[in-house]
């Protein structure tokens, strides 16, 4: 009787918190037709999976997608899409003269499929704002239905030729003149991605108006960025997901299926 009352309970739990996260990728759903607000579940694994997030953890959120550079090709986006790429953000640029080699190809497999896309600029510590946020809109195409840009702030101990850690206020006004410049060309006000000690360190939440895509890939954000909103979660970078080759950035939106489409129809441009 004590086994069978231990088997309910653990089956409990499991319906609750969701099943384990493979290690492997998943067997692939085939790609199928897919309306535009139609928002396909994760079937995704992780190469090194979190179990004890100590919040909600990602599996129970609806709206998941990746982010990604020239570091993952051959993308099967139409595979992608079926199981569970809702949505992709895209390296574009960096700095004031570097072009991702593979967005060009991302943003047009993502858009064909169905995928929502965006694109992130990765700021230079040794550059203008401004000047970057000119590089930016000279390469991203303003495209009707694209997710907000992105500009994706964090240290940079290991660049090759700029290594410099400004003072908050700094960089808190090098973000605002990114994020100004590159609302008024797209219509759509920039998100901000960072990590915990790049926003902490700099008091990103004193950005008037910012919203935020964290990175936390052991505890959830809530217990990291001492209950800050966010708009996106990246959860792992070591995701894999049918369709795309090697590990992947995934993420998740912070609400439902529903939320997700209001909050777009809110955002076209």
């Amino acid at each position: 009787m004590t086994r069978i009352l231990f088997c309910f309970l653990a089956a409990l739990s499991l319906a609750a918190c969701g099943a384990p996260t493979p290690r492997t990728k998943p067997e692939a759903r085939p790609p199928h037709s897919l309306g535009a607000s139609e928002v396909t579940s994760a079937r995704f694994g992780d190469a090194k999976p979190v179990d004890t997030w100590g919040g909600k953890p990602p599996q129970s959120y609806a709206v998941h997608g990746v982010d990604l550079s020239r570091w993952q090709s051959g993308v099967d986006w139409p595979t992608a899409r079926a199981n569970g790429v809702n949505f992709a953000f895209i390296k574009a640029t960096e700095g004031g003269d570097r072009v991702d080699p593979m967005f060009e190809d991302h943003w047009r497999g993502a858009g064909r499929a169905g995928v929502r896309r965006g694109a992130y600029h990765f700021f230079y510590h040794c550059r203008p704002a401004e000047e970057q946020a000119r590089w930016f809109i000279r390469h991203v195409p303003r495209v009707p239905g694209a997710l907000p840009p992105v500009l994706d702030m964090e240290w940079t101990p290991f660049s090759p030729t700029c290594t410099i850690r400004r003072d908050g206020a700094t960089n808190r006004r090098e973000a605002k003149i990114f994020i100004d410049i590159v609302a008024r060309h797209y219509g759509q006000r920039p998100i901000l991605y960072t990590s915990i000690d790049f926003f902490e360190d700099n008091e990103m939440w004193k950005l008037e108006g910012a919203d935020f895509w964290l990175r936390a890939v052991a505890k959830h954000p809530q217990d990291l960025y001492n209950g800050h909103h966010w708009l996106f979660w990246q959860y792992t970078s070591t995701g894999l997901v049918p369709g795309i080759p090697g590990k992947v950035d995934i993420n998740v939106y912070e609400g439902s299926a529903a939320q997700w489409n209001a909050w777009l129809a809110a955002r076209a441009p």
